[in-house]
């Protein structure tokens, strides 16, 4: 049963690695679909508190897929999930970079780079409606993250931390006001 449990893992997370352009965030959407509605290994609920352990601790924020792999199938899924995810992709990289510093300034290299930005942004915008979708959020919710977005977007160096604690006090004072 582990073996299988094994060989789901890495089916499942190898090709979200390949397709993980622009960062992790771009696969939280297949990777909740997968986990919760198909495979069933976490509650929704679950899926939202591993989301928020990984962002909470160091590391890469791809971190939730072995938390997932961890409860699912001990620390050796989440071996068996960390090796899926990264080796996958980190191969691919590696290779794309040798091509692509050789091929550097051709018409089609401006093109693919190009292309590939809107690409990555869509996946990252997709996972954040997946987590958004997945929350029950409500009406503050989309707004704070409309503000947060647009703040960021405005101020790109703008340090997170205090965005966080501000949502933190938003969210403390709607509790208060509307319970």
């Amino acid at each position: 049963m582990r073996d299988n449990l094994y060989v789901t893992l890495i089916l499942l997370l190898a090709p979200l690695s390949l397709a993980s352009i622009g960062g992790a965030t771009g696969i939280y959407a297949p990777l909740q679909h997968e986990t919760v509605d198909v495979l069933g290994w976490v509650t929704t609920r679950e899926f939202i508190d591993l989301f928020a352990v990984s962002r909470l601790t160091p590391g890469p924020s791809s971190m939730l897929a072995p938390l997932i792999a961890w409860k699912v199938a001990g620390l050796s899924g989440a071996v068996v999930a960390m090796l899926a995810l990264y080796l996958p992709s980190s191969l691919l990289c590696y290779g794309v970079a040798r091509v692509w510093e050789a091929h550097r300034g051709k018409p089609w290299h401006r093109a693919c780079e190009a292309g590939l930005a809107p690409v990555a942004a869509g996946l990252v915008f997709a996972g954040v409606l997946a987590l958004l979708r997945i929350a029950g959020s409500g009406p503050l919710t989309w707004l704070t993250v409309a503000l947060v977005a647009g703040l960021l977007t405005w101020r790109p160096k703008l340090h997170p931390l205090p965005l966080l604690g501000a949502g933190a006090l938003l969210f403390l004072a709607a509790r208060a006001f509307w319970s």
